[in-house]
């Protein structure tokens, strides 16, 4: 029979790596929490015409990558692409916007039928954060600064924050209008997707990525030269405020992000460690989001950063240097250590936050060794008979290769107590 494989662009992940997992996620929360963010958990499904209607019917997502299905009522719905429109429906639906200003992160799955590539699955994995009910530009701010500190907090040094602004329902006409006089004479230039959108959303087509149409998007006028005194104010205020944190960044006035609902501030941080420039964590302001989807003028600002992305960036940083080790490995020689030890595993795992690995199979001790070095353990705990008859328990520094022979007390919790402080 054939083995059943996992789905093209999607990946199991498993020990160790998903230690790594575990750790960049709860750093997230930690720095989420330390700016008065709580986590929300949205379905990883919603009806289609959310994402149709937020994220933009002219975008490649609502148009090539969604996940789109009939169930079984008939309904349409959809495997949420990205999360932020799922977040406003949550706020509309709970009324979470009558008690004030709302600020969330998540952490999550989305999907996008898109080409598998380094970094970018069809099932991948986000962290994001969410700030709605503040129009200044200290809630992009604030934004900007959880991202850069979890970069920081992970040595991604080289990363480069780009920012820009694409205006709002006020200035962006004007910029339309002026796009619009820009490509229209190229148009049979254009590359297929972009003269479809030329007359839909000509904004879109500075985000493209097709050859044909860089040399055209290059030469595109700027936004920036565009906005209205009030946009232009704002996106001042930003860089002053960034200004006095002495977060670097650089002007990009080609930034527009992928998604129909962003205005004024977008901004990426990009990272050329796993090879050609790549955005690591992406975002920005989305102020007629909530009105679009039903609900009352709100600002907001936010960011996704792609779990797998970073992932690969930390990975690329650490090179080819192991994980530190940690814990203990217990094994046993015989069936009398054996019944001895299970018992001591268990106050250990109890009396110290290190893993404590155990393998209860009857095995030669270099295969146990070998089962702890691929647990990446620290110190291996022996008990066998000779230790029982002596009232031993033998320590090794799996590190250094060497042993200690330390008293094995009354009580497993004895003997746990003894292990962890010698190995403090």
């Amino acid at each position: 029979m054939t083995p059943i494989s996992a789905p093209r662009g999607t990946r199991d992940v498993y020990p160790p790596e998903s230690a790594q997992w575990n750790r960049l996620e709860a750093d997230c929360r930690e720095v989420a929490q330390r700016f008065g963010y709580g986590e929300i958990r949205t379905p990883m499904f919603e009806a289609t015409e959310l994402f149709a209607r937020g994220v933009g019917e002219t975008t490649d997502i609502v148009e090539k990558e969604m996940y789109t299905f009939l169930d079984k009522g008939g309904r349409s719905m959809t495997l949420r692409p990205e999360l932020t429109a799922g977040v406003v429906r949550a706020l509309l639906e709970h009324k979470l916007l009558a008690q004030g200003s709302q600020r969330l992160f998540y952490i999550g799955p989305f999907f996008r039928y898109e080409r598998p590539q380094a970094g970018r699955y069809r099932q991948a994995n986000q962290f994001g954060v969410e700030c709605f009910g503040a129009a200044g530009a200290e809630a992009d701010l604030e934004v900007i600064q959880i991202a850069a500190l979890l970069l920081a907090r992970y040595g991604i040094t080289d990363a480069v924050l780009n920012i820009n602004s694409v205006g709002d329902k006020v200035c962006r006409p004007r910029y339309r209008e002026a796009l619009l006089a820009h490509f229209r004479p190229h148009a049979a230039a254009l590359s297929g997707d972009s003269q479809r959108r030329l007359e839909r959303n000509p904004l879109r087509i500075l985000d493209s990525k097709d050859p044909l149409d860089r040399p055209f998007v290059e030469s595109a006028p700027t936004m920036l030269d565009h906005l209205c005194p009030e946009c232009r104010a704002h996106f001042a205020a930003l860089r002053a405020y960034l200004d006095a944190l002495n977060v670097a960044y650089v002007l990009n006035p080609r930034i527009v992000r992928g998604l129909d609902y962003y205005t004024r501030t977008v901004f990426e941080f990009v990272s050329s460690v796993i090879g050609s420039q790549s955005t690591v964590c992406g975002g920005g302001r989305y102020d007629g989001l909530v009105e679009e989807l039903g609900g009352p003028p709100t600002p907001g600002v936010g960011f996704g950063l792609g779990i797998e992305r970073f992932l690969m960036v930390v990975e690329k940083l650490a090179g080819d240097g192991a994980p530190p080790r940690r814990g203990f490995q217990a094994i046993a020689l015989g069936e009398a250590a054996r019944e001895r030890l299970v018992a001591v595993a268990g106050a250990l795992r109890e009396a110290s936050a290190a893993p404590t690995f155990a393998d209860w199979e009857s095995r030669k001790l270099t295969a146990h060794f070998k089962t702890a070095d691929r647990n990446g353990a620290r110190w291996a705990v022996i008990l066998g008979d000779d230790e029982l008859a002596k009232g031993e328990i033998v320590l090794r520094d799996l590190i250094a290769r060497e042993d200690r022979r330390l008293p094995l007390g009354a009580t497993a919790a004895e003997v746990a107590q003894t292990l962890v402080e010698a190995t403090a």
